[in-house]
């Protein structure tokens, strides 16, 4: 059999569950790091319930995610990362597979590299049809975020009051989110005076600023406009928080009509 002819048959068997994200509905990837109970506790041993250095690594891969594939809007929230890409983006021409598999080894190399030792992501892409279902999506993260971080801090305050691991969990079993913030505060502990970014997690998009620069020709001082990536650990809360993902959708849609229009005429 004739290269070609054995090329074009095996390629069936690679390529017949080649599944794609439809023309105008948005990509909201989420990748999770797998293990990374373990490698932060037993492996590396982080601060808990929150560690800087984690952080740190977390929000570079994060902006590398973003450089690297051109999303325009990232959040990282313990060890997870979510990831918006334009309306109008080809990526790997949609295709599932491809998505899951780059991002993922992106973001475990990524990570990997920073934190000097083996780590993994695995990547899962959310369809959302609708602006409304991609501001839902990341105000239920940060949701997530703020009930993780509550039950963080309450789990490890009583570890380091002596409790074992299952005492711990049993005991938060079925406390509410008023009893957990009255159990930190009788320790001495504002759950609302803790670092936002602990609490609701970290946005990280694009910006526009000036930068100076020289006209060779006229001699003169000129400004011109340059994109960078802003970290944000102060995002805003509930409704705001859901008013500013409405924002950049809102901003990128109107880039990809401009776009259509352009390409029209």
């Amino acid at each position: 059999m004739k290269f070609d002819e054995l090329d074009q048959q095996m390629r069936v068997f690679e390529t017949a569950h080649d599944y794609c994200v439809l023309p105008g509905v948005h990509i909201v990837a989420r990748l999770d790091g797998r293990g990374f109970t373990r490698l932060t506790k037993e492996v590396h041993k982080f601060q808990a319930p929150f560690d800087i250095r984690f952080r740190d690594l977390m929000q570079s891969t994060t902006e590398g995610l973003i450089t690297e594939f051109n999303a325009i809007y990232g959040y990282t929230q313990s060890d997870e990362i979510s990831l918006l890409f334009p309306l109008a983006c080809d990526l790997f021409n949609r295709k599932l597979r491809k998505l899951n598999t780059v991002l993922a080894g992106y973001a475990s190399a990524r990570f990997a590299l920073g934190l000097g030792s083996m780590a993994s992501f695995d990547c899962r892409i959310c369809q959302l049809p609708r602006p409304r279902q991609v501001v839902d999506y990341f105000r239920w993260r940060n949701e997530d975020a703020h009930r993780n971080a509550l039950s963080a801090h309450c789990y490890w305050l009583l570890r380091k009051d002596g409790q074992t691991a299952h005492d711990a969990s049993q005991a938060l079993l079925r406390r509410s989110t008023a009893d957990k913030n009255e159990l930190l505060f009788q320790h001495g502990v504002n759950f609302n005076d803790l670092p936002t970014w602990q609490k609701r997690g970290i946005g990280l998009y694009w910006e526009d600023y000036d930068k100076e620069g020289f006209n060779p020709v006229s001699g003169e001082k000129v400004l011109a406009k340059r994109r960078r990536i802003k970290t944000d650990l102060e995002l805003p809360m509930k409704e705001a928080y859901s008013d500013f993902i409405a924002g950049i959708v809102e901003r990128d849609e109107t880039i990809c009509q401009a776009r259509t229009v352009a390409s029209r005429s």
